[in-house]
């Protein structure tokens, strides 16, 4: 598979114009008070599985609008004390799925909260257990123009507050240390990852698995496949709206958010990426907040890393949050 960006050699030297919107801060300082101005309301119950050496929990919590957002919770058996936690977000269509599918994080010594994704969960995977109870003015078949014409009625605008939530309710969590509670997801759940480390600061550690959402103009003028080609599709019906529309989305773009995010990062990014085109990952990359790694996998599509990765992950992880509790025997 060619290339679809740059080289290797410009990316590395590539440094996109960002402008982000006037007001972002304050758009995001008053969409956060609104939404932590309601409880946050997090329910735990077990869920029975045959897995001898995890236990799940069914967890839900308030998001944005004080919908409630699900969620599978699960640890490693037999761990005394509270443990280091992982938050992880779903790529674009899939939901949280079974209980038994994401078992890695666990089965390393973490408490893993998996979050749906609201309205998705039908596209791939095991399913999502998560409605989105707003609607929007017409949109392009997907979730990234539903409501792309105002900034307090987009789609993401409800997606990104999940995500900071998700990280809240990770800390009210039994069991679950507070201070170190870490956000991973690829694609979609890579440009959650973004978005909850950069609206919670405070995070431990991001790490983004070739996200999605980010240098957003750029995006959607040269993507071929993917969930950006939907915005293209809205605009080539919309020629009215191309300005309003891409407004919208600077707000939501995460090379816009990342700036605030502070805590260690390690990205990832693909160079035949035909979904979430590299050029896009490196302006995220390059405007990070924090100290942030960027792995690179030179022949791979949106795919990335897979399994490499996550071993890289697990290695670096373990590396900054230090090591887990060891199981009772």
């Amino acid at each position: 598979m060619p290339l679809s960006d740059m080289t290797q050699a410009e990316l590395e030297a590539y440094e996109p114009v960002l402008t982000p919107p006037p007001g972002l801060r304050e758009f995001w300082d008053r969409t956060l008070a609104e939404a932590r101005a309601l409880p946050l309301d997090v329910r735990s119950e077990p869920r029975p599985t045959r897995l001898a050496t995890l236990e799940h929990h069914d967890v839900s919590f308030a998001g944005f609008g004080g919908h409630r957002v699900r969620a599978w919770l699960v640890r490693p058996r037999g761990v005394d004390g509270p443990l280091p936690a992982v938050v992880e977000f779903i790529g674009y269509g899939g939901g949280r799925g079974l209980p038994e599918e994401r078992l890695t994080w666990a089965s390393a010594g973490y408490a893993h909260l998996v979050v749906d994704t609201r309205g998705q969960g039908s596209v791939w995977g095991g399913g999502g257990h998560t409605p989105d109870p707003v609607g929007s003015e017409p949109s392009a078949p997907g979730f990234t123009t539903r409501g792309v014409l105002d900034p307090d009625e987009y789609y993401y605008r409800r997606v990104y507050t999940d995500a900071a939530r998700a990280v809240e309710a990770a800390r009210a969590l039994p069991g679950v240390q507070a201070h170190a509670v870490a956000v991973t997801g690829a694609s979609q759940g890579g440009a959650l990852s973004l978005a909850a480390g950069a609206l919670v600061p405070d995070v431990a550690a991001v790490l983004p698995d070739v996200p999605f959402m980010s240098h957003l103009r750029r995006a959607v003028e040269i993507t071929t496949t993917g969930p950006y080609l939907e915005i293209g599709r809205y605009l080539a019906v919309h020629r009215d709206r191309v300005d309003r529309a891409l407004e919208t989305l600077d707000h939501f773009d995460v090379a816009h958010l990342a700036p605030w995010a502070s805590a260690p990062a390690l990205f990832s990014v693909a160079l035949m990426d035909r979904t979430c085109p590299p050029s896009t990952v490196y302006a995220a990359h390059r405007a990070y907040g924090g100290t942030a790694e960027l792995a690179v996998y030179r022949f791979n599509d949106h795919e990335g890393g897979q399994a490499h990765h996550w071993r890289r992950q697990l290695d670096w992880l373990a590396a900054h949050l230090g090591g887990v509790p060891a199981p009772r025997g």
